[in-house]
């Protein structure tokens, strides 16, 4: 059986290529940045992100208020239906 040359070059890619990368298969998924941290870690980093903004001005707190309200409204919507959501009952 003989082998082209270009068939052996076209190989050896192939083979180079699969070896330094991992094939991309349908359904798995890679943890790659924050997902690859531990929880704890992630937790730490997301507490530092809230405390910097509460600290620089821009963070807010909901009131309870604020809160009852947001829910009431987010109830409201996902009640009516995609159709009639900016009807009024």
């Amino acid at each position: 059986m003989s082998t082209s040359p270009s068939n052996l070059a076209n190989s050896a890619a192939a083979a180079a290529k699969s070896s330094t990368r991992p094939a991309n298969r349908v359904g798995t998924k890679s943890r790659r940045g924050f997902a690859a941290m531990s929880p704890e870690t992630q937790r730490r980093i997301a507490s530092e992100g809230g405390k910097a903004s509460h600290a620089s001005g821009r963070g807010h707190r909901f009131s309870a208020e604020e809160a009852r309200d947001a829910g009431r409204k987010g109830g409201l919507v996902s009640r009516r239906g995609k159709t009639n959501a900016t009807a009024t009952k």
